[in-house]
């Protein structure tokens, strides 16, 4: 049967908009920044990577930012898969405790991951003031550096391996462990010979994406990195703020595009191949299995446990004295007896302290509603409308996937910083827009991904049976589309709404200098090496954010997990 015609108004008016976005956001910025960098005055020039080449400061940058990225995809990998393997395929002890601790990057992750390192580890961290009673001799300042940003991304970027790795290892089908179980294979040799060449594309893809983090990262080597291991993403932060130097934050930038687009050929062709799956028509979900060397038991048990001491040891570091004084948190002391609920009344009563929280707040659900009606709009149209304008327009909303954020973010601020033409005579730069038009920016593909999937597995004939009975189509997508959708909706907007709480990589780019996000107030505390009050206020910032993204993972995951074991 076919649909009724669309009011003709409502399509142009949605057109105009959707032209208007795309252009303004997604394409414009982009074109402009390349432009500027190769013709900077009109002509074309190579002028801004004679500049990049010449400064020993941007190629040690260049240098380090693969340093990191080729030393996170080996470590953070290796651990990645432990991780998984302990809590989903080992007869392990405690395995439900460990999986619950090895989740905490989920929750506790970017510039709050690193600031807790940091002030457990720091030069006044608890635990260094812990080490100096032991080892009197040691450098203060030992967490800094290479060492500490590697060490610090290693154990924040396992997540992935979480969700995907642990898919795909619960999918194997456990006929063909038990046949290699039958003909003598050991544990390790089965582990080799017939699980990874199963989880080989998802390892691949998850390497893949260790690289591109390790090389887009920005937070931990910010923090952690100090004056000798400086990276990319914090130098296009740094030149992007002097006018003279923004042609060199362009060429690190466009690197960085180049980088990722070819990441991301290279992760298309890996999903091209497959996966190699079970030929069985009937699966039988996977066992545990025991590791009957007795050493190799101790071993894997071992590392288990000290792998959850050091994901444990910053969270409860932050906890604990997060109730603590000043005393305590400028002496790295912890003393139960001058515990106190000062720093979160302060928080929750002061507004200069509770601001940075309520603007996190609201720019994180105003982007994660608006991303989500962008993005549903533009679903409607590709689904009912399926030709060339419409794939276009898909096409068009995977940009962000090509361009690295901090790319992206410098476009908008040479595009936008004076009044232009697109944006009806008005600068974006130092506005409270441009903060929020960057983060719904950067959530689109994958929302469309999301989103996408839910809408293509709606049943239309409820549709179709809906009109039939005389009702518009606002009210039908309204009445019928939406409620069978809405799981997968509000669980996308948990995960962006979570996602930007904390974020800084964005926002230390575009945030009005009166409504400073948490991500970009925390990190300023410690860089200015402010008094103890405000590192107090970190610590329950953090704490208060790790409860948020807690209850929104139990939430979108945690209930949903229940109830399958419960069938």
């Amino acid at each position: 049967m076919k649909h009724r015609k669309n009011n003709p108004a409502y399509l142009i008016s949605v057109s105009i908009f959707l032209a208007w976005f795309i252009a303004a956001f997604l394409i414009y910025p982009n074109i402009n920044i390349v432009h500027r960098t190769f013709f900077p005055d009109g002509e074309f020039s190579f002028r801004a990577f004679e500049r990049i080449f010449t400064s020993a400061r941007a190629v040690k940058g260049l240098k380090n930012s693969f340093l990191l990225a080729f030393t996170i995809m080996l470590t953070s990998n290796v651990l990645g898969i432990f991780v998984v393997l302990v809590t989903e395929y080992f007869e392990v002890a405690g395995s439900k405790f460990l999986r619950i601790v090895y989740k905490i990057p989920m929750v506790f992750g970017g510039v709050v991951l690193a600031n807790g390192y940091l002030f457990g580890y720091g030069a006044n961290g608890f635990l260094t003031k812990i080490l100096l009673n032991f080892f009197p001799g040691i450098n203060r300042y030992w967490f800094s550096g290479y060492f500490a940003v590697m060490f610090v991304m290693t154990f924040a970027c396992t997540t992935n391996h979480l969700v995907f790795l642990k898919n795909a290892l619960l999918n194997i089908d456990y006929q063909t462990v038990e046949a290699a179980k039958n003909l003598g294979a050991g544990s390790f040799y089965i582990l080799r010979r017939v699980v990874f060449p199963v989880l080989r594309p998802v390892m691949l893809t998850c390497t893949i994406m260790l690289f591109q983090t390790g090389l887009m990262a920005v937070s931990a080597p910010t923090m952690l990195g100090g004056t000798d291991f400086q990276t990319i993403g914090p130098m296009i932060l740094t030149f992007s703020a002097r006018t003279g130097s923004r042609d060199i934050a362009a060429v690190l930038s466009l690197l960085l595009g180049v980088a990722e687009i070819i990441l991301l050929c290279i992760s298309i062709q890996i999903e091209k191949r497959g996966d190699y799956v079970s030929v069985s028509k009937v699966k039988t979900p996977l066992r545990k299995q025991k590791l009957k060397n007795p050493a190799a038991n101790v071993i894997v048990h071992i590392f288990a446990y000290a792998t959850a001491v050091i994901y444990l040891l910053p969270l409860l570091t932050v906890l604990l004295f997060s109730f603590t004084d000043r005393y305590c948190i400028t002496n790295g002391i912890f003393d139960p007896q001058r515990l106190t609920l000062k720093n979160y009344i302060c928080v929750l009563t002061d507004s200069r302290a509770y601001k940075p929280f309520v603007t996190s707040l609201v720019y994180s659900a105003a982007a994660a509603f608006a991303v989500i009606l962008i993005v549903m709009v533009c679903i409607r149209l590709i689904l009912r409308y399926r030709n060339r304008l419409t794939a276009l327009l898909e096409y068009l909303l995977h940009i962000p996937w090509f361009v690295p954020p901090v790319m992206f973010a410098l476009g908008m601020i040479i595009t936008y910083d004076l009044p232009h033409g697109i944006m009806f005579g008005q600068p974006l730069v130092g506005t409270v827009f441009i903060m929020l038009a960057a983060y719904i920016v950067v959530m689109i593909p994958y929302t469309l991904r999301m989103l996408k999937a839910a809408f293509a597995s709606f049943d239309t004939n409820l549709e179709d049976a809906a009109k039939n009975l005389g009702a518009s189509g606002l009210r039908t997508f309204l009445q019928i589309v939406i409620p069978c959708v809405l799981p997968a909706v509000l669980a996308v907007f948990a995960i962006n709404f979570n996602g930007k709480l904390s974020d800084y990589d964005i926002s230390a780019f575009m945030y009005h200098p009166v409504y400073a996000p948490l991500g970009v107030v925390i990190r300023n505390n410690v860089a200015n090496n402010v008094e103890a009050d405000a590192q107090a206020l970190n610590l329950v910032y953090s704490v208060l954010l790790m409860a948020i993204s807690s209850v929104i993972l139990y939430l979108v995951y945690g209930r949903g997990s229940r109830k399958k074991e419960t069938q």
